[in-house]
């Protein structure tokens, strides 16, 4: 998931970024308005979290100028305003979710998934490829009903590919919902990556999911 952060806190935001990360998550951040809307204008991202007291541009006039403009990113507010009027208001003027802080990250992440879900008009969780199950929910993999342990990053890029099983995706495609603004810390992050991922999902003679499509990228299905 790559997803923009906007909170004008530091320390909230460099803490929640990290933690994201750590998700395997790819996280931008903007600490006020002007920033914020430069980067929608730029980027595709699979969900916004807006703080609403912000510099500049308030997070309200951030969400009424994107849904102004049409902007369909889902919108979750994250925010100290815990008044029932408040949540009313941001919900009625275009946000898609609304957590108060403080909160718990594991409900954060939680809220994202489901945000994440319905935008792409997918309620099961679930992607079925050959002798593969893997649940996006949970973020667990299993080969003919055995688990595979993967690392975040690992799950983060079997994701990316999963969500649109038969299409090929372009490394630059991949490298952005991996990594963000911030790069790929090497040219080569994708490639390496992915014969990782091949190497756990498919071991031996199993029959690999992944395959390339030279100079187009990669796509998850069950046959060349």
């Amino acid at each position: 998931m790559r997803l923009l952060l906007v909170e004008d806190s530091d320390r909230l935001r460099k803490n929640l970024a990290k933690a994201l990360s750590k998700l395997g998550h790819a996280v931008d951040e903007a600490a006020e308005g002007e920033a914020a809307v430069s980067a929608v204008r730029v980027n595709d991202y699979d969900v916004v979290v807006l703080d609403l007291m912000l510099p500049g541009k308030s997070g309200l006039e951030l969400l009424e100028e994107w849904r102004r403009r049409q902007e369909t990113v889902p919108i979750l507010i994250l925010t100290a305003l815990d008044a029932v009027e408040d949540r009313v208001r941001g919900l009625a003027m275009g946000a898609d979710d609304y957590l108060v802080k403080p909160f718990a990250l594991e409900e954060l992440v939680a809220r994202l998934e489901a945000l994440l879900r319905r935008s792409r008009g997918k309620v099961d969780s679930k992607v079925e490829i050959g002798s593969y199950e893997i649940d996006l929910a949970s973020r667990v993999v299993k080969r003919e009903g055995v688990e595979i342990v993967l690392t975040a990053r690992e799950f983060s890029l079997l994701e990316c590919l999963a969500r649109h099983p038969g299409r090929v995706m372009s490394r630059e495609e991949i490298e952005s919902k991996l990594y963000g603004e911030a790069g790929s810390p090497v040219s080569n992050a994708v490639d390496v990556a992915i014969y990782a991922l091949r190497r756990k999902l498919s071991p031996g003679d199993a029959p690999p999911i992944i395959h390339t499509r030279r100079g187009l990228g990669y796509v998850m299905q069950e046959k060349p």
